[in-house]
């Protein structure tokens, strides 16, 4: 049977919160950080078990982000997370989604695809379903909203273009942008992408309120119909 180290048989500078005291936050691993957040472990399991453990899941295959993709059930499934420990993780997971926004929001120009990709990156790239995210900009391209308006299945969300100028008009916009994810991370464009930013380019410009962009959400990456040329 595989016999788990408990936090206090480790020397004391290798436990993680007295080597978060002594040399900082950033001398901890990933999971030295996590078992920190945990603060205890299970009978006969320390905090930091558990935390290897969660970061050797198939939801974290390509790292520590992954702690984004469980949901609670999900985490509660887990041996030795219960739902406080569970609530603790998807906390610091949206608490990381935050600041990545709100620095993202430094920078913020909806005259820059990558900028306007940054800023909506971690808001979208975890989702499993796509989703149709539309920005809605005034005469001086200030923001005046966004909405998710549509959901699909894990391959497709079905748009209205009728629905996205409803919304347009509603909000008197002068501008919009459109934005979905892919959950499988490649923001390569599909022939239905194509296919629908063509029609909502074509509405918008019959409308008088023209389609700026539409931004395809990958995996810490995206793909822009603006910088491909892909809409006149």
């Amino acid at each position: 049977m595989e016999r788990y180290q408990l936090i206090k048989e480790l020397p004391s500078e290798e436990r993680p919160y007295e080597k978060c005291c002594t040399y900082g936050p950033g001398a901890l691993s990933d999971a030295e950080l996590l078992a920190v957040i945990l603060r205890t472990g299970t009978k006969g399991r320390s905090s930091l078990s558990l935390a290897r453990q969660l970061l050797m899941s198939p939801q974290c295959k390509e790292g520590i982000q992954g702690l984004c993709r469980f949901s609670l059930a999900q985490l509660q499934k887990q041996k030795g997370i219960g739902k406080v420990k569970g609530i603790q993780i998807l906390c610091v997971a949206e608490l990381s989604r935050r600041i990545a926004k709100s620095t993202a929001r430094n920078q913020l120009s909806f005259t820059s695809p990558e900028s306007i990709a940054n800023y909506y990156m971690e808001d979208m790239r975890h989702e499993k379903q796509e989703r149709i995210l539309l920005v809605l900009l005034n005469a001086r391209g200030d923001l005046i909203c966004d909405r998710f308006l549509f959901s699909g299945t894990i391959s497709s969300a079905i748009a209205s273009p009728r629905e996205i100028f409803l919304e347009a008009l509603k909000y008197e916009a002068v501008n919009l942008v459109l934005l979905h994810n892919h959950p499988s991370g490649d923001p390569s464009p599909s022939e239905e992408d194509i296919y629908l930013t063509a029609r909502l380019s074509e509405c918008g410009r019959l409308l008088d309120v023209p389609l700026m962009d539409h931004i395809i959400i990958g995996d810490r990456k995206y793909m822009s119909f603006r910088e491909e040329n892909l809409i006149r």
